[in-house]
């Protein structure tokens, strides 16, 4: 569910199973060289050019993204947070008020020739921060008055701490100013598409678009006005037109500011990424092309690895896939936890579950959690437990504190008397969306309808392969899919349980969990960010939000004539370091 600021999570269109440690390595180990191809197998296709709007929010477009786009920073496998200086350059000026300056580098430049300048900064502030949007918008998600422009996924509270920028240094810096302290400010990326390639599409000039930026008034939802023509030609622009499903003819829908740019697609099949002869940053790759192959079933990547066909492989996990590689000769597996997991949500603002708390409680009592977990992730993990939070994962600070408070004890164990209860003699219909494709959501899908069933429930399979972009569209009342996270800030919390969070698929709103979400913003004491997560996981629970069903351990491998690759737990995946790797 996904988004690449860092510090928010991203939809996943297959996550595997719990947690797993350790790796093992076979063969010689000759010396790396530099040039040639590496291979890779992702499980799910390339659907964007971004990663940033609602409908492109998946692990596959962020991957992409990653290879392409450079940032200010990145965070390594340690989750530190690392400059990259040759992008730009990060300065926090003023703690009273927070005021911090990002500076761009004079290596930074689109691999069109453009050079990357505050027009850019400018366009991702906007898009992050929410500050022209003044709509008001009803239970079912419907604009009712004024404006929403950048469909952006991710939470725009944090940024929208932040006054206006103020642009410096020759167009190639902005300064943001901040009314509270905020807790992710380091996490700030301000950048995203090019904004000149916005603008063209959008058929206005650019500098008319940065003049809006600098002088369109702050929406107040509270009096809202006519839309600014300007900024809502480049939103209704930006919010679908890197959308794509093969290669456009126009380059500039695929522009880069990284060492790579993309070269060709085959759908269904491969990207190809080549070097970008206009990257003059630091993170200079060793290899000159890198090919990702669309490989959805695990033992396929396996089978592709072992034949010579890919380099790299990053599958959904499972005890069997893990023993697979294993006994592969001259290959290393890598094994460890991942800041994802896989979760049932109901939807709040529309279909069997509005206004329904009762029905609601019903069908969360039927949920086969313990089932789901020991088919799929205790072969992998026999020491694996529930998870019972929607915000902590398991062994992180706080995880503890919530699970003795927040009430999930009651959905441990399946009731299907106690649902029959509830519903007294109701049958509802739930329809049920999920992912074909993905073995453990087909899994988990079939565990809930065999068990929602028997209390009375009568669920329909609205599954589907592009189920990611149908999220949000009320087609559905509850939904299994996963999230993964940056694994650092907090950030995530207002997007996806927020009432206006960019990730909010299900339509839940809370008013004491959106004051809470935004007072977590603001707060800098990590002890305290805890007590407040647990509040807002406690309501969560009472209001029959839905449930967690497992974390996501994950499995990268490699053959040995590459190095460079280590294993990582977020958002980036197996290329999050692709300037290490090598051939040997």
């Amino acid at each position: 569910m996904k988004i690449r600021r860092i510090g928010a999570p991203i939809a996943v269109a297959a996550v595997a199973a719990m947690l797993i440690t350790g790796c093992t390595t076979t063969g010689e180990t000759p010396e790396a060289q530099t040039g040639g191809t590496i291979t890779v197998a992702e499980v799910n296709e390339l659907t964007a050019f971004t990663s940033s709007t609602s409908t492109s929010n998946l692990d596959m477009n962020g991957k992409f993204i990653g290879y392409t786009r450079s940032s200010f920073f990145y965070l390594d496998d340690k989750l530190n947070i690392i400059p990259d200086e040759s992008f730009g350059t990060v300065e926090k000026t003023s703690d009273d008020p927070l005021t911090v300056k990002y500076t761009l580098a004079k290596t930074a430049t689109w691999s069109d020739g453009t050079p990357v300048t505050a027009d850019d900064l400018l366009l991702a502030w906007a898009i992050q921060s929410g500050f022209f949007n003044d709509s008001t918008i009803d239970a079912d998600g419907n604009v009712t008055s004024g404006t929403t422009y950048f469909d952006y996924a991710g939470d725009t509270s944090g940024l929208g701490l932040a006054d206006r920028p103020v642009v410096g240094d020759d167009n190639t810096s902005i300064t943001l100013t901040y009314s509270e302290p905020y807790a992710d400010w380091q996490l700030i990326n301000p950048i995203d598409a090019p904004a000149h390639v916005v603008a063209d599409h959008a058929g206005v000039s650019l500098a008319d678009l940065s003049d809006a930026f600098l002088n369109a008034p702050r929406g107040d939802a509270a009096a809202p006005a006519e839309a600014n023509a300007t900024i809502k030609a480049a939103a209704d622009f930006w919010n679908t037109g890197f959308d794509a499903t093969s290669l456009p003819s126009d380059k500039s829908l695929y522009l880069s500011s990284a060492a790579f740019v993309l070269d060709a697609w085959v759908p269904k099949e491969s990207i190809t990424l080549v070097l970008n002869p206009e990257y003059k940053g630091d993170l200079k790759p060793k290899v000159d092309k890198i090919v990702v192959r669309f490989i959805g079933d695990a033992q396929a990547q396996v089978t592709a690895l072992k034949n010579g066909e890919v380099d790299i492989i990053n599958p959904q996990a499972s005890a069997d896939t893990i023993n697979s590689l294993e006994a592969l000769s001259d290959v290393t597996t890598l094994t460890g936890d991942q800041f994802s997991y896989d979760h049932l949500d109901l939807t709040f603002n529309t279909g069997v579950f509005a206004n329904a708390p009762d029905i609601r409680e019903a069908f969360l009592k039927v949920v086969p959690r313990q089932q789901i977990l020991d088919a799929i992730v205790t072969p992998q993990n026999p020491e694996a437990t529930l998870d019972n939070s929607q915000l902590f994962f398991p062994g992180t600070d706080g995880y503890n504190a919530t699970v003795k408070v927040n009430g999930s004890d009651a959905f441990n164990d399946v009731d299907i008397e106690g649902a029959k209860a509830l519903l007294n003699g109701r049958t509802p219909e739930v329809r049920v969306l999920y992912n074909t494709k993905n073995p453990n959501r087909v899994a988990s899908f079939q565990a809930l309808q065999v068990s929602a069933e028997q209390a009375g429930f009568k669920i329909v399979d609205a599954g589907a392969e592009n189920w990611g972009s149908l999220l949000g569209s009320g087609t559905y009342d509850a939904s299994i899919f996963g999230w993964i996270s940056s694994g650092v800030g907090v950030a995530g919390v207002p997007q996806i349980f927020g009432s206006k969070g960019g990730g909010n698929y299900n339509g839940y709103a809370n008013s004491k969990v959106d004051e809470l979400a935004n007072q977590l913003q603001v707060t800098l004491d990590k002890a305290e960010q805890d007590k407040i997560q647990v509040e807002i996981d406690t309501l969560l629970w009472q209001d029959f939000y839905g449930v967690p069903l497992f974390v996501a351990p994950g499995v990268m491998a490699h053959s040995n004539n590459v190095t460079g690759v280590v294993y990582y737990p977020g958002q980036a995946g197996v290329g999050w370091n692709f300037w290490e790797w090598a051939k040997k």
